[in-house]
């Protein structure tokens, strides 16, 4: 990673593609450098071969910087997974892969979306307090690799009309 993801115009040079197998190695590396316990590859293979699973990359001079899924599960979005690589965090990228993941649901017709979050992950409770979700409760001891409880965070969804835009 450079230093020029402090400046956010670089942001309009991120694609946000589907995550393929062969992005793993990548997705991988992002998620040890977020997260105390990295998923496994086996478990992104599981979810990247669900009907019911949708998983993004953010993609930058062919270099993955972050990555973000959720699953559909009746009528609800679930975020998974959201992660910025460190060196780009803060700059606008979480923002966008959250907005995604938020039109996907709202596409699919999804009536509410739900996420965990760390307690102490004051930056993304932000981040999710500014797209309009709510906290809804306490997991206490929810992370197994740390003890940390989790806050469960949840958004009504405004559907889409016809013509794709929000009501």
């Amino acid at each position: 990673m450079t230093s020029e993801c402090g400046d956010t115009a670089w942001l309009d040079t991120v694609s946000i593609e589907p995550m393929k197998p062969d992005d793993l190695d990548h997705v991988l590396a992002v998620e040890r450098a977020s997260f105390p316990s990295a998923w496994s590859r086996e478990s992104y293979l599981r979810e990247l071969g669900s009907p019911n699973s949708y998983y993004f990359v953010a993609r930058r001079a062919g270099t993955i910087i972050g990555h973000a899924g959720m699953w559909n599960v009746s009528d609800e979005a679930h975020i998974s997974t959201l992660a910025v690589h460190p060196d780009c965090r803060c700059r606008g990228l979480g923002s966008r892969l959250l907005g995604h993941l938020i039109a996907i649901a709202r596409h699919l017709g999804l009536l509410n979306i739900t996420l965990e979050v760390r307690e102490v992950n004051y930056t993304a409770r932000s981040l999710y307090h500014r797209f309009g979700f709510e906290e809804k409760g306490l997991l206490r001891r929810y992370y197994g690799d740390t003890g940390e409880s989790a806050v469960v965070m949840c958004k009504t969804l405004v559907p889409e009309d016809r013509s794709g835009r929000t009501q």
